[in-house]
């Protein structure tokens, strides 16, 4: 069953934070995940805006993501990100 990776980040060093962006594209594909969001323009239909920077992830289950996030590769890249942003990431499964 498929898995969408959450990750909501306030990003506070956008300079230091562009390091770990440039990293993560090849480590999420390693894994077999795909970007779905990754920033860009929102729309705020209800409730109250938020500065997160939201990015969205598709895998083929909550393992593979499991396996990406905990993988040495993105460990590494997580260093380049502390400092820069605080994030929270949810896991969830799809629907198919």
């Amino acid at each position: 069953m498929p898995a969408y990776l959450l990750v909501r980040a306030t990003v506070t060093d956008m300079a230091q934070y562009q390091q770990y962006m440039k990293l993560t594209p090849a480590i999420v594909e390693k894994f077999g995940g795909e970007f779905i969001i990754r920033g860009g323009d929102k729309v705020i239909l209800e409730g109250p805006d938020s500065p997160e920077r939201i990015v969205l992830l598709k895998f083929d289950s909550i393992e593979a993501a499991r396996r990406m996030y905990n993988s040495d590769e993105y460990q590494a890249a997580i260093k380049l990100r502390e400092g820069a942003a605080q994030a929270s990431f949810i896991v969830m499964e799809g629907v198919e």
